[in-house]
């Protein structure tokens, strides 16, 4: 592997130099940025995947739904459509993305859902709804420059840290690390509940943030119980009897930890997998005798399609290692100072 990267090297060196020039020509306002007066959020990462954006994206609209009024923004990565859609009860994973579908599906009595790979007009497109979003949240948009965000939260996974890594293709980095500049906050996620200070502490003396940037840590926490259509039974339960665990996720192997025991079936897709009638039908037969459990980003895409009182899934949750007040406060300062800016211009 290390020969292989060594050999990509100079590729990595050019794509680095494209998109350093890139982003030197948004810095000087060479290529254009549209500002909008709403706060807007951008959630993302210079890696590719696995970082945890989803639950972040979720733990934001839990954070500020109850105070304001929210829309979430996606590219909807995987969708079958094009152009600007906003999340009805005729969505699905086919129309939105698994992602975007699955904050429709959690949060349509609380939020607005939109995907649009064109950011500004899809933020455009949110600002004609009544009532006008008090905030929105741009999931997945960190190296979308078209839009200038008020804020950008960086991502980057615990035991696989944006400072270790290179950019590709000898790496995993889509820019490089020079971008964490942009950064508000940078959140270390997937990181064991237990961490140590001391490794909390030398972690970021790795990532090196700039003055007055915070660097918070995060964990997955996993639901107590697993969740059908029609029933729920308690993650211990479904744990103990033989099963078939489905992951078409970026790293599946924390789920498969949480719930893996001798005897299960183990099936492991591509992120954002598109599954065929021939492995719905593997997955049917399968179910015949052991239940489905499956992330919750996997759900959005196998319901309906194999027996429902059959396909499980299992919710995750971020949580905040060292408790969340100094994040929450972080974040909402943000949006009460620049609402308060909007109203005064």
């Amino acid at each position: 592997m290390k020969k292989l990267r060594l050999l990509l090297l100079p590729f990595s060196v050019l794509y680095g130099l494209v998109t350093a020039v890139r982003n030197v020509f948004y810095n000087k306002g060479i290529f254009s940025s549209v500002r909008f007066s709403v706060p807007v959020i951008a959630v993302g990462n210079l890696s590719t995947g696995g970082t945890g954006k989803t639950p972040q994206t979720e733990y934001l609209i839990r954070l500020l739904s109850p105070l304001y009024n929210v829309a979430v923004l996606s590219r909807g990565y995987g969708r079958k459509t094009n152009g600007y859609i906003l999340a009805d009860e005729n969505a699905d994973a086919h129309m939105l993305g698994d992602e975007p579908f699955q904050f429709y599906t959690k949060f349509k009595q609380h939020i607005n859902v939109a995907v649009d790979a064109n950011r500004v007009e899809g933020i455009t497109n949110l600002l004609k709804l009544s009532p006008v979003p008090d905030v929105i949240l741009l999931d997945d948009a960190y190296q979308h420059r078209k839009v200038k965000a008020g804020f950008y939260i960086l991502l980057t996974a615990y035991g696989d840290i944006y400072a270790d890594d290179f950019i590709l293709p000898a790496g995993n980095l889509r820019e490089s690390r020079a971008g964490a500049k942009r950064a508000g906050v940078i959140v270390v996620t997937k990181c064991p509940p237990n961490i140590s200070a001391e490794e909390q502490d030398a972690i970021k003396k790795r990532l090196n943030p700039e003055s007055g940037q915070k660097v918070f840590f995060s964990c997955i926490a996993y639901d107590d119980l697993v969740y059908s259509q029609s029933t729920t039974t308690t993650a211990a339960e479904i744990k103990s009897q033989p099963k078939v665990l489905v992951a078409g996720i970026a790293k599946p192997e924390p789920f498969y930890k949480h719930l893996h025991q001798e005897g299960d079936v183990v099936k492991t897709y591509p992120d954002h997998h598109d599954f065929t009638e021939t492995e719905i039908k593997e997955l049917i037969q399968l179910s015949e005798t052991k239940p489905i459990v499956t992330t919750e980003k996997d759900y959005m895409r196998l319901n309906g399609r194999v027996p429902q009182d059959r396909l499980f899934y299992l919710p995750i949750m971020s949580r905040f290692v060292n408790g969340s007040d100094d994040f929450d406060k972080t974040i909402l300062n943000y949006v009460e100072r620049s609402t308060r800016n909007s109203r005064l211009h």
